[in-house]
């Protein structure tokens, strides 16, 4: 490829992204990556379908400098590296690459970034179905690839693998200043096949080396049960394509047992759809806004609660701890403000924003963009604070290897009381 082509290449997905806003895109809300997966290797709500744009020119309202102007030190350095750089040649796609990660890295935003064509399509399966892996939720948001939890009966969990255990080695090979997507690539891998990570763990604060072997993983989307005390359960693990119907499908089952109450469980929820998180909240919450999106130009937006709901009613205790991310928060948020029912737990994550996945043309990865934050009901932005529950209720480590559940007893008290 010669610079005059690499230069093409580069302005035609500039262009693109500058004109972000002509293309229709999947919203997510939080971030889940299947099995020590789950990255911002985020699935999206629907296929982004793209239109036809006309790059801007030097005198666009986004670019009032002009682009030629504008990029001229760029094509500088882009010269000077294919004329000086001691390892030739160069490879001009890396350079692309590097050069919109780069732009989109600067924004300085955590959640905004560039997916290579393998990132992308590692981040468009679906929050639900199955994949080989660890089998655990994880955050590539961040300095590290770290667990947000691992999922029950998975070998993640099996190896002790805990929520915010950050990944710092992967079969001995350091990887703290490799991009936690590129390090989730690593993790994954063929069913049987053994993978040997170095786990960094601030409580208590020690380094740990375990050894997994990967399996083939169902990602689950909720569980359902009656507790001793005629109190309906259930758990939902993932705000994915048929959650809203399981769950429906597992209240109607529940509903007609006749519960006192019921245990909506969102611990170590990392997010999901923002469809799927509306459509969930209204089985709860018959009517008004369950959440409001806030565009960078102060524009506000509410979504509603869908009529139809079918446990409006029932006395509700939701659980949530620090791997409750995003769409986990739109609910147990909603739930609080309308007072529809008491939160017990700890904190949330604090995630409160909402991504746009724009797909490159010529198959070059794709663009996620952070494109609004979501408030409460009332107007709260949890975005880096979290939700703090009405009963702040922790879990110790004697708890947990004693196999107890405070938090969940605490949830089984309040409703035998009536609170």
């Amino acid at each position: 490829m010669n610079n005059h082509t690499g230069r093409n290449i580069l302005i035609v997905i500039v262009s693109l992204i500058l004109l972000a806003g002509a293309f229709a895109g999947g919203l997510i809300v939080g971030w889940l990556i299947p099995s020590a997966t789950a990255t911002e290797t985020l699935p999206i709500a629907e296929t982004p379908t793209q239109q036809e744009t006309v790059p801007p020119t030097a005198t666009s309202a986004t670019n009032p400098v002009g682009l030629d102007k504008l990029f001229k030190p760029f094509w500088e350095a882009w010269d000077i590296v294919h004329e000086q750089y001691v390892d030739q040649p160069v490879d001009d796609l890396k350079l692309m690459q590097g050069a919109i990660r780069g732009m989109l890295d600067s924004l300085g935003d955590v959640h905004t970034g560039y997916m290579t064509p393998t990132e992308y399509e590692q981040a468009t399966m679906p929050l639900d179905g199955t994949y080989t892996g660890i089998g655990a939720w994880v955050d590539t948001s961040g300095e590290f690839l770290t667990i947000i939890s691992p999922m029950d009966g998975s070998p993640a969990e099996a190896a002790g693998l805990r929520s915010g255990d950050q990944i710092i080695a992967v079969d001995g090979v350091d990887v703290t200043d490799t991009d936690p997507s590129i390090v989730l690539q690593s993790v994954l891998g063929p069913e049987g096949s053994t993978v040997v990570l170095t786990i960094q763990r601030e409580e208590p604060v020690e380094t740990l080396e375990v050894s997994i072997v990967r399996a083939r993983i169902t990602i689950p989307s909720i569980e359902s049960r009656m507790l001793d005390e005629n109190i309906a359960y259930v758990y939902l693990a993932t705000f994915g394509e048929n959650s809203s119907e399981d769950l429906v499908d597992a209240l109607t089952t529940l509903l007609a047992e006749n519960p006192s109450g019921l245990i909506f469980d969102l611990r170590d929820n990392s997010g999901g759809y923002v469809d799927t998180a509306i459509e969930i909240i209204s089985q709860f919450i018959p009517s008004g806004t369950v959440m409001v999106e806030k565009l960078g130009t102060g524009e506000e937006i509410p979504f509603e609660a869908i009529p139809g709901g079918i446990a409006t009613e029932i006395p509700l205790v939701v659980l949530v701890n620090g791997g409750s991310a995003s769409a986990s928060e739109i609910a147990a948020g909603a739930i609080q403000d309308y007072e529809r029912g008491l939160i017990v737990g700890t904190t949330t994550y604090g995630k409160g924003s909402v991504q746009n996945w724009i797909p490159l043309n010529n198959d070059q990865g794709a663009v996620k963009v952070t494109i609004a934050r979501w408030l409460t009901p009332k107007g709260r932005l949890i975005h880096e604070v979290g939700l703090t529950p009405d009963y702040v209720v922790e879990i110790t480590e004697e708890d947990f290897e004693a196999g107890l559940d405070p938090q969940l007893d605490k949830a089984i008290e309040l409703l035998l009381q009536g609170e």
